[in-house]
């Protein structure tokens, strides 16, 4: 029987001229696989004829757009998953996505290797290969780019020779990559880290310094999942894709970072990610409302460990998966409103209202009616300080 290999495919040069690349180098049948983790562009059904003309002997397309939200954007939302404290994963988190169908396909195919189109010096293929073992540990896992020196130029030569159906234009100044919560932006005159990110860059984003109208949004969260806009009953999709619609219209989630890549480098990247970081500040916020102080100090140390297995390649690591766990128990009562002003680039929270809320009026007010026992305090203090005090007296003595 023929080898078979599943191929993850973009619709795009690289994959395409692999799949004609991998069956002269391996002698194997090759299965694309298209997934859409709402990234636009091309047809799923023009992307998948064009897999076919290409020289696929089957080609899968799978609308994953809902699935990417809910069981992939919405756990680093109720995480605040930020890399570095500013980057909301947004290539990290859509790997898992497709390793799952990948894989899927490859069992439904009887393949027994998967290739994708990464570089040997970037994240994706240790996101890719590490999520293919994790799910199957008996797959082999190919990547011509690093593996046969697959160069853009011999891809250009080979789309020629073979005549593929493929535009050889020339390539953009940026590597681009992109999804329904967010969009990266690389190389280029960016890899000079002082050079400044010009205009037309963005696409997700306005210029946060023209001048507008500020908009208003309430985002009703239940135990973490958002699931109103403005009293209008919401998917986790829908409230993804309207936020980077209004937040983006005002250039608020624009981020221009020197980030640690897994494999030892510092890269420079530009990110947009309007609707990720409108949520992740909203539902922080509704955190510091309705989660107690030790379980909150305790969660933002898990956050950080949390971002960086997703950012690694892990999501799909005991590690993770226990994680998930925490994040999801910690998530109980984080229910309620949060008030947001979107204009000049940032999103700033205005006001907070739960039924969960841990707040109290009467504890906090300085006015008449303060229920807090303030005589209390001295003695508090005096135990609070005891260990400190004694150790003074030893270390001055």
């Amino acid at each position: 029987m023929t080898e078979r290999v599943v191929l993850a495919y973009s619709g795009g040069l690289d994959t395409s001229v692999a799949i004609g690349w991998i069956a002269e180098e391996t002698g194997a049948e090759v299965i694309a696989v298209a997934v859409d983790v709402g990234q636009g562009g091309e047809d799923l059904d023009v992307i998948r004829k064009r897999a076919l003309a290409c020289g696929a002997v089957e080609a899968e397309v799978a609308d994953a757009r809902d699935e990417f939200a809910e069981e992939y954007c919405l756990p680093a939302i109720k995480a605040n998953a930020l890399y570095m404290d500013r980057y909301p994963l947004v290539s990290a988190l859509s790997r898992p996505t497709i390793v799952k169908h990948l894989v899927a396909a490859a069992r439904k195919h009887g393949a027994g290797t998967v290739a994708h189109g990464c570089t040997g010096k970037g994240n994706d293929q240790v996101r890719f290969e590490a999520g293919i073992v994790a799910l199957a540990p008996d797959l082999k896992c190919i990547a011509p780019v690093r593996d046969y020196a697959m160069t853009r130029d011999k891809a250009i030569a080979f789309c020629e020779e073979k005549g593929l159906p493929i535009a050889t234009t020339k390539k953009s100044p940026y590597s681009i990559d992109q999804n329904v919560f967010g969009r990266a932006v690389e190389t280029g005159f960016l890899e000079d880290i002082w050079n400044a990110p010009v205009e037309d860059l963005y696409e997700y984003t306005e210029n946060p310094a023209l001048a507008r109208e500020a908009d208003e949004v309430v985002i009703t969260f239940e135990q973490g999942v958002p699931v109103a806009l403005d009293g209008r009953p919401v998917t986790v999709l829908q409230a993804i894709q309207e936020l980077n619609e209004r937040a983006g219209a005002q250039g608020v989630g624009r981020i221009d970072m020197v980030e640690d890549r897994l494999v030892g480098i510092k890269s420079r990247e530009v990110y947009e990610a309007p609707g990720a970081i409108a949520l992740i500040t909203a539902h922080q916020e509704l955190e510091s409302v309705t989660v107690e102080r030790e379980l909150a100090r305790y969660k933002r140390q898990v956050e950080q460990r949390w971002g960086e297995l997703v950012y690694d390649g892990q999501w799909f690591s005991p590690l993770k998966r226990a994680l998930d766990v925490f994040v999801d128990e910690a998530s109980r009562h984080v229910t309620g409103d949060i008030r947001m002003t979107l204009h000049g680039g940032r999103a700033v929270v205005t006001g907070r209202r739960s039924a969960q809320s841990l707040y109290d009026f009467d504890l906090a007010t300085y006015d008449t009616g303060d229920t807090f026992d303030q005589s209390a305090a001295k003695g508090f203090i005096d135990i609070y300080s005891l260990a400190s005090k004694i150790a003074a007296r030893r270390d001055l003595s």
